[in-house]
């Protein structure tokens, strides 16, 4: 999939732990777990709101988008 969460940048820059923020975000450490690995097929908006919360941050910060393969020339 060409969108890529960046989660774990984000704790690693904050040292914080998987622990910490899924009871801070509100999820279970398997959720987080799911959505480090690219896994998720959806997040809510409140998920993604307790998120940028959390780490102090933005969706942009959270999400970006990769393509999947070089654009024809």
């Amino acid at each position: 999939m060409a969108i890529v969460v960046d989660i774990d940048v984000l704790l690693a820059q904050r040292g914080m732990s998987v622990g910490e923020f899924a009871a801070a975000v509100g999820i279970t450490p398997a959720n987080v777990a799911v959505l480090k690995n690219g896994r998720a097929k959806a997040v809510r908006f409140a998920t993604l709101d307790a998120i940028c919360r959390t780490l102090d941050c933005q969706p942009g910060d959270v999400l970006r988008w990769v393509p999947d393969e070089p654009p024809p020339m």
